[in-house]
């Protein structure tokens, strides 16, 4: 197992394999790298170098008390670009990933960037108010935050139904994919978890997006029931210096492991 210390002595996990032009994927709540793995595949098998990390508190890495915000996300996620020495590397972040990844360029900036994808993420912000009226009320998220501290094993299985889109006609029977998306909430801390929810609900994105000066493309689905669309993607692709913005008609916010075919051509497309 390859393990990065940070220098708040925080353990993050990552794989790291095959060579090339370098793609680094950031994960959404409350999962882990292991989330990546259908792109992991093919684009390790297509001549790339592919990394995924587990976010503190997910997956396989340290589980601090403090340190659960944005900012140290990205931290993080700059020591790590810094570790492996990554340059024209591509950036893809999913929800709470597209999150990190547009904070950690609105910190640390695209020198060593060359492309940015954004799917199902969270920016600008979630949070519903009178400058944002397509966004989601502060109910949602207390729900999230109260299913997570009294029952998350529980809530974590639920979420898997509106997080794939199972609640639509003709959709798949994908029970192991449920199974997998709760075997990695349960890994992780459920104080990381709790904190990262005002992370990807509160959190103000929009000066970050500003200063993505590569090519970005957003990727989002039409029938997204956990970041709908009209208060992330269509609003994060106006504040994008070179935003483009590509919907999946029907799409689910899992829509990267519900259509590993769609989504890899779109994003190979996209970076060749």
């Amino acid at each position: 197992m390859s393990t990065l210390t940070t220098s708040d002595g925080t353990e993050i996990f990552y794989k790291d394999w095959g060579s090339g032009q370098p793609i680094l994927f950031s994960h959404g709540w409350p999962l882990s790298g292991d989330a990546w793995d259908a792109q992991m595949l093919f684009f390790g098998m297509n001549g790339y170098r592919v990394i995924a990390h587990d976010r503190r508190g997910h997956g396989r890495s340290s589980q601090p008390w403090d340190g659960n915000n944005m900012d140290r996300y990205a931290d993080d996620l700059a020591e790590l670009i810094e570790h492996l020495d990554l340059k024209d590397a591509i950036l893809i972040g999913h929800s709470t990933g597209g999150g990190e990844v547009s904070r950690y360029i609105g910190r640390h900036g695209t020198g060593r960037i060359a492309r940015v994808v954004l799917v199902g993420a969270v920016p600008p912000v979630m949070l519903k108010s009178d400058s944002n009226p397509e966004g989601t009320p502060m109910e949602v998220f207390d729900s999230i935050r109260e299913g997570t501290a009294k029952n998350r094993a529980q809530f974590f299985l639920d979420l898997t139904t509106p997080f794939y889109g199972l609640n639509r006609d003709g959709a798949p029977k994908v029970p192991g994919m449920q199974e997998k998306f709760w075997l990695q909430g349960m890994a992780g801390s459920i104080k990381g978890h709790y904190d990262c929810i005002r992370e990807f609900s509160e959190v103000d994105y929009s000066e970050d997006l500003k200063k993505i000066d590569v090519p970005t493309l957003v990727i989002h689905g039409s029938d997204d029931q956990i970041v709908p669309i009209a208060a992330s993607a269509k609003k994060a692709v106006k504040l994008l210096p070179q935003g483009e913005l590509l919907v999946i008609e029907g799409g689910s916010h899992g829509l990267a492991e519900i259509d590993p075919g769609t989504f890899n051509q779109a994003v190979d497309k996209f970076i060749r």
